[in-house]
């Protein structure tokens, strides 16, 4: 008998052991849950694209173009290259429109790589459709050419009209071409600094926060060794070792940024009045406060009332239409729900949602607790 009960003691110890074990790797999961590459979170300073604009002329349209003259110089200027001269007064009927081109050359765009690129109506034309750009030179800021660009335009809609009616889908005056210029000239990203002889490569946090960029250094330091370092919340420089030649820089990058970090969460609430959009980050908290929320409703209606005379063998008064307004207001009894101190988002909504709170009313409950002092959290309105 006392055999039997030591087994049972060490079965439920075992079991004890065991649902320890289950959580304790729950928690392991859950914390590697919320971890992030850091390829996700930061860009690498130097690797950016370079903006391109250009002003062209889309034609074949079927009137639906510009009526204005600058169109119809800028085509004359064309065709006198061609060797036709005409005066502008020469070219109507809406088949043109003058349009600025705009493109984003790439950091590693090299030189007949294809980009797309953005067609958007500068004039009153009523619809690109159909249209086609004539070769368009594409300049940066530095006022050199780095593309040109050419083709369709895409605006992926239509337009439908008759004399008294129109339907339209989409935009009209703005399009797109695919791959609809060809890079000319490159601009080759740099983003490998020399400083004193050694080589550095900076991560530039996409939301600036020193928990995560110290959590970044770490987790680089702990595979290459006193490499990195934090400048600031949002920098991070990377010593590249000497051992990794030119050509290995690309995997050294590779390497560095697949590994996964906590990203921390700032206490913050986004408040969007003019949608009524609320966003709560992960680690507001309240304090104990108790929240009263009431609302008055007014309701109006407008009715129409036909009053017809009734004087018996008479022709005299005329059928009125007597307008008449209803008012009715409700005031809902007010309530008072106690709203102990909340540590997750989660338990914030249910105690929120327990009381009815509409979008409306949530935007005037936290900006109250911010001014009670109760919201533990940075309260931000757009």
């Amino acid at each position: 008998m006392k055999s039997t009960n030591n087994t049972r003691a060490e079965e439920h110890k075992s079991t004890k052991i065991l649902i320890i074990c289950a959580l304790i790797i729950c928690a392991l999961l859950a914390e590697v849950g919320r971890c992030e590459r850091i390829k996700d979170i930061v860009d690498i300073q130097g690797i950016r694209g370079n903006p391109l604009t250009g002003l062209g002329l889309v034609i074949g349209l079927a009137g639906t173009g510009d009526s204005t003259l600058p169109s119809q110089q800028m085509l004359t200027n064309i065709l006198r290259d061609s060797g036709l001269v005409l005066s502008p007064k020469d070219l109507s009927g809406g088949n043109i429109a003058i349009v600025m081109v705009t493109a984003e050359l790439g950091p590693f765009a090299r030189q007949g790589s294809l980009i797309d690129v953005d067609v958007s109506s500068v004039a009153d034309a009523k619809s690109l459709q159909g249209g086609m750009l004539l070769a368009t030179p594409l300049k940066g800021l530095d006022g050199q050419v780095y593309a040109v660009a050419q083709g369709g335009v895409s605006i992926g809609g239509w337009t439908a009209s008759g004399d008294k009616s129109s339907i339209t889908k989409n935009h009209q005056t703005v399009g797109r071409i695919p791959a609809g210029a060809i890079v000319e000239k490159t601009e080759i990203a740099t983003f490998v600094e020399y400083i004193t002889g050694y080589r550095f490569i900076t991560l530039n946090l996409r939301n600036s926060d020193f928990s995560t960029a110290e959590r970044i250094s770490k987790a680089i330091n702990r595979a290459f060794p006193d490499s990195t370092a934090v400048v600031d919340p949002g920098t991070i420089k990377v010593k590249v070792p000497s051992k990794i030649n030119q050509t290995g820089i690309a995997g050294f990058i590779d390497n560095i940024t697949k590994f996964e970090v906590k990203v921390d969460i700032p206490a913050v609430v986004v408040i969007n009045e003019r949608t009524g959009t609320i966003v709560v980050g992960e680690n507001v908290g309240i304090s104990a406060v108790a929240i009263s929320q009431g609302s008055l409703v007014v309701k109006i209606k407008e009715t129409a009332n036909v009053s017809q005379p009734t004087a018996p063998f008479s022709d005299a008064g005329t059928t009125e239409v007597v307008p008449e307004t209803i008012i009715g207001v409700e005031e809902p009894e007010g309530f008072l729900i106690s709203v102990p101190r909340t540590v997750t988002v989660s338990d914030l909504a249910k105690t929120l949602n327990a009381i009815g709170a509409t979008p409306t009313d949530l935007i005037a409950i936290f900006n109250a607790l911010k001014k009670a002092g109760a919201l533990q959290a940075r309260l931000e309105i757009m």
